[in-house]
């Protein structure tokens, strides 16, 4: 019994252990389906996200790539098209405005017409007894119309015409190379000689250059000319012929110059020296003469007239500081005259010295290989200036008597006032008294020394 009562209670247990198993599988069952299913669907959508991922990285990845792409292109689009404006640039036709326009091209071509124009006026007052003509005189000094430029491979070309009094004379007419330091001219030009006659008509201080360079027969001539020039030192020579309006004579000519131009701090120094032979035609004679000043009058109260020769000498020195608004400048020349026939052999002297201040704020002479150039004024009229004003003061002189010859002396004091409105236009005013001993024409009481008054005005315009 007990036995069967152990055996019915185990079978009873696990009966009821059966039964309560069996109902807990039954009701877990649903739950965990649905589970697997909401995880499968959440994984296919997972799936289906990261494809889309996938897709959307894939596009971006093209889509960079077609970016970069594009602005490989544009990068190589720029540099050529910077390229071709920088080549374009560099090939195109420019043009510049420096008083007239200046047309540069391509390969090393320019072209620019260039003039000038000066007006004079004036009086000279000469004592009664000379008999001579004074008063009232005028005339267009200059009235020059030219080109100049340069073409490819260093070379470059000026051309000028004078027309003033009613006259057509060539002034420049010259071909230059350039290489380097080194320039060779072959053509009309000024030979090698003095700082006064070098510096263009357009920048001196006074109505006229100083009266050594007139009364030696300084003047453009035709010939070659080598010069090398570095920051301090400049050296020319040349050989020439005559004028071109004088050409059919046999003269010969050679000159040599040397400039040290330093500068120190902000002054600049200018020191030279040249020499010059002229061969003369056989049977040539030569005169040495000036007017009082003003270039308006044809008298002239020193001459020496005309005396057989062969050959000429010149000697010259000269000197310069610029230094702010203040300059000064001096020079003097020696020429020698060898006479035919056993004549003496004379020797005249011609120089001057001057100083000069600008009294407006800012100005300064200009200067620019191996001579005085242009004036710039600091505030020009027309940009709410006044442009810039200069006064000078010069002592000139020359001597033709010696060997012999008696042309007489002349002492020069000479005051100028320059106003320059722009770079490009200049008013100036002149007085002038000539002091003569042994003039050629006699005075008061048959007196060959006495004095001349000379005025003169300029209005002066150049492109």
């Amino acid at each position: 019994m007990t036995i069967r009562a152990g055996a019915t209670g185990s079978a009873l247990a696990f009966a009821l252990a059966c039964g309560w198993v069996q109902p807990a599988i039954a009701q877990d069952a649903p739950s965990v389906q649905e589970e697997l299913a909401a995880m499968r669907a959440e994984m296919a959508a997972m799936a289906q996200r990261i494809e889309t991922l996938e897709n959307e990285l894939e596009q971006a990845e093209e889509q960079a790539q077609a970016a970069s792409q594009t602005a490989a292109n544009a990068a190589a689009q720029a540099s050529e098209a910077k390229a071709a404006a920088t080549q374009a640039s560099a090939d195109s036709t420019s043009i510049a405005f420096k008083g007239a326009p200046e047309i540069k091209g391509d390969g090393g071509w320019s072209f620019k017409p260039r003039g000038r124009l000066q007006y004079d006026a004036g009086f000279t007052n000469v004592p009664d007894a000379t008999g001579r003509s004074e008063g009232f005189g005028s005339e267009a000094r200059r009235a020059r119309i030219g080109v100049s430029g340069d073409m490819p491979g260093g070379f470059g070309y000026k051309f000028e015409v004078d027309f003033a009094g009613n006259e057509i004379a060539v002034a420049d007419a010259l071909l230059s190379y350039e290489a380097g330091d080194a320039e060779l001219t072959v053509g009309q030009f000024n030979n090698f000689q003095s700082l006064e006659e070098l510096t263009s008509s357009l920048h001196t201080s006074f109505i006229e250059r100083a009266a050594f360079t007139d009364a030696f027969g300084f003047e453009r001539r035709v010939g070659v000319g080598a010069q090398f020039s570095s920051d301090a030192v400049m050296i020319q020579t040349g050989l020439f012929t005559d004028n071109m309006g004088d050409l059919s004579n046999k003269r010969w000519s050679a000159d040599g110059r040397i400039v040290v131009m330093p500068k120190m701090g902000d002054a600049q120094l200018h020191l030279g020296a040249s020499t010059h032979y002229t061969d003369l035609e056989a049977g040539d004679t030569v005169r040495y003469r000036q007017r009082p000043l003003v270039h308006f009058t044809s008298e002239r109260f020193i001459n020496t007239g005309n005396l057989g020769a062969s050959s000429e000498f010149g000697f010259g020195l000269e000197g310069a500081v610029i230094a702010g608004p203040f300059h000064a400048a001096a020079e003097g020349y020696w020429q020698n005259v060898n006479r035919t026939g056993g004549m003496s052999d004379p020797t005249f002297f011609g120089g001057y010295a001057e100083a000069g201040v600008f009294l407006t704020k800012g100005d300064t002479r200009g200067y620019k290989g191996g001579k005085f150039d242009r004036v710039k004024p600091q505030n020009p009229v027309g940009e709410g200036g006044t442009g810039s004003i200069q006064i000078n003061a010069r002592y000139d002189y020359l001597d033709l008597t010696d060997g012999g010859v008696v042309g007489g002396t002349q002492n020069g004091f000479m005051l100028s006032l320059i106003w320059k409105p722009t770079d490009w236009a200049l008013l100036l005013a002149n007085y002038g008294k000539l002091e003569y001993d042994n003039a050629v024409f006699a005075g008061p009481l048959g007196s060959t020394s006495y004095s001349v008054d000379a005025f003169g005005v300029r209005a002066q315009i150049d492109f």
